[in-house]
């Protein structure tokens, strides 16, 4: 777990972090006997905020600058909730924190694993207040690990891993694969992520996986835990983009890729969650020389970018009308449950939600 550099298939990667701030920076200090306010007005006004005193100070300074965008983002529809994040994003990120040989300098602060797995010999930096948020939130997961109902046991997914934390599209592929009657001596993984869906297929008897994943943090987690559990021994992992320039051809391709267009730049977890303009074409001119002659493709994909009108275009329809090169074989939906009564968001736009499963054979020329 503290290999920050690993080989594989014969390229080093090395783990993404958030970058520690070691420049020096026009900081304004505060703690907390300080006006709430005056952080604030100093965010907006461009400069970084240095939490000296207690953590919770920094959680002050958050909360209080999420009331004021909210007052400004009053519009509670997905386009107004993705403004305001963006700007939260932005602002909250000059909210700063010290760290002081792999502990935070600042008064009953968690403990955060990751800091001594990510900085090996750095001991004095800055890091955003929310990047720390999100170290501390992996730690937690990493420690007590994500029950995962269609393993029946948990994962525990490494930094800067995506891992889901809803179960449908999880069980429409289970359902799926407990009914494949096809051959399972080999199947693609594209973007392997935190496991699940690699774990599904051994559970269902493929003898052999090969993953790919874009994301060193996947890549580097899921080598750990393949090195320590036996089960795990027959996936093969491949550092890079789509079909990671492997020579491979396989009778089955699962891709489950992000369900969202981007509308911005994406790097690290947000490319598990965002798909840039070329992604899908990619993928499909990719898989079509990976594919053997009778194999299949298995895409696990959403309604969520078209019922909050982000787009009117589907990838993979688009790709069934206008590509010539695959047809549909099966389509099944299925009804996405009710958002946590935890999140504070507005989601009543995903009412209608509904996680898909797409089968695509080739077409015979």
């Amino acid at each position: 777990m503290n290999n920050l550099k690993i080989n594989i298939s014969g390229k080093e990667i090395q783990a993404n972090r958030p970058e520690p701030i070691i420049s020096d920076l026009d900081v304004v200090p505060f703690n907390k006997r300080m006006d709430i306010n005056y952080a604030v007005e100093s965010l907006l006004e461009g400069y970084y905020v240095l939490v000296m005193d207690f953590y919770s100070v920094g959680l002050e300074i958050l909360n209080e600058l999420k009331n004021f965008l909210n007052k400004k983002y009053s519009n509670k529809t997905f386009k107004s909730q993705r403004e305001f994040r963006s700007k939260f994003h932005n602002l909250s990120n000059k909210i700063l924190l010290e760290v002081n040989n792999n502990k935070l300098a600042v008064k009953k602060a968690p403990e955060i694993g990751w800091i001594e797995i990510l900085y090996p010999g750095l001991d004095n930096f800055l890091l955003p207040f929310p990047q720390i948020q999100g170290l501390n939130s992996s730690w937690q997961w990493y420690k007590k690990g994500l029950f995962v109902p269609v393993l029946n046991k948990k994962i525990h997914p490494w930094f800067g891993t995506y891992f889901p934390t809803r179960f449908e599209h999880l069980e429409l592929f289970d359902n799926w694969l407990k009914n494949y009657k096809g051959k399972k001596k080999s199947a693609f993984d594209i973007g392997i992520g935190s496991g699940i869906l690699s774990f599904q297929m051994l559970n269902n008897g493929f003898e052999k996986i090969y993953a790919t994943d874009i994301n060193p943090n996947a890549i580097i987690g899921l080598d750990y835990e393949i090195k320590n559990n036996n089960s795990y021994q027959n996936i093969n992992l491949f550092y890079g983009n789509l079909f990671a320039d492997c020579n491979i051809k396989t009778d089955l391709i699962i891709f489950n890729p992000p369900w969202i267009p981007a509308s911005h730049n994406t790097a690290g977890i947000d490319k598990a969650i965002y798909y840039d303009e070329n992604l899908f074409k990619d993928f499909f001119t990719q898989a079509k020389q990976h594919l053997n002659p009778k194999g299949k493709i298995v895409i696990i994909f959403s309604n969520l970018a078209e019922i909050t009108n982000v787009t009117e275009k589907h990838p993979i329809k688009t790709e069934l009308s206008e590509g010539g090169r695959f047809k549909k074989e099966l389509f099944i939906q299925k009804n996405v449950g009710k958002a946590s009564k935890k999140t504070k968001r507005n989601q009543n736009w995903r009412k209608p939600e509904m996680v898909e499963l797409w089968v695509l054979a080739q077409i015979k020329l």
